[in-house]
């Protein structure tokens, strides 16, 4: 395995003004509006577990990917964190891995925002009353064949959680500016199946936040903060 950290400054967003800072930015360059849904044409330009591999041309799905959504969510503190779950290891995607609340679109859901949040309160118990919709990153394709909006919402600070334990071990919270500086965005490399791939790692405090959610961290950061 090999890894490098990218060389760029780290952005300053542990101020007093955080979370001002944050909201402004995110009001600036969040889109209104989900991702389009998916487009095989479109493949190419995709943001993605595919995005960083030199063979991706070769990667485009087979099939259509199926629809998820995830909330991204920023509580609202002075120095904003984001909450982050650990799934379950009984589960058949990602089993183990830090996640975002989230999962596929069903019928019933309005849209991507309504499954996003909907999935909150199945997982951990989040009241969708406490979070405060900031608008959507880029779509993101994952290696296991999910389209995903990431919707980002502000959450009250004054939240309790109950966990789902068929899909949830563990909730907790990791600083915004840590994960929005890209000293801490370690790019990564691991042969798997015969093929080296490329994926950033987050680490932090024994824990290493990869795969998806390290990729669409690393869209927030660019969309908000590069």
């Amino acid at each position: 395995m090999t890894h490098h950290t990218d060389a760029e400054a780290p952005v300053a967003t542990g101020t007093a003004d955080g979370l001002s800072d944050f909201l402004a930015r995110a009001a600036a360059r969040l889109s209104s509006e989900p991702p389009p849904l998916y487009s095989q044409a479109a493949f190419l330009g995709l943001n993605g577990d595919h995005a960083l591999q030199p063979e991706k041309a070769s990667l485009a799905p087979a099939a259509t990917p199926r629809h998820a959504a995830v909330l991204v969510p920023v509580v609202a503190r002075p120095e904003p964190t984001i909450l982050l779950t650990l799934r379950s290891s009984s589960l058949s995607n990602h089993a183990g891995q830090i996640a975002f609340p989230g999962g596929r679109v069903d019928p019933g859901d309005r849209d991507e925002l309504d499954a996003a949040l909907r999935e909150a309160r199945e997982e951990v118990g989040l009241d969708s009353r406490l979070v405060r919709p900031l608008g959507y990153l880029d779509g993101y394709l994952s290696g296991t064949g999910f389209w995903i909006a990431p919707a980002v919402g502000l959450v009250d600070p004054a939240y309790t959680l109950t966990l789902n334990p068929a899909e949830v071990d563990e909730a907790f919270e990791v600083p915004l500016s840590f994960l929005m500086s890209p000293r801490n965005h370690e790019r990564q490399s691991r042969d798997w199946k015969g093929t080296l791939r490329h994926f950033y790692v987050m680490p932090y405090e024994g824990r290493n936040i990869w795969g998806a959610t390290a990729g669409m961290l690393r869209n927030l950061y660019e969309k908000v903060y590069a």
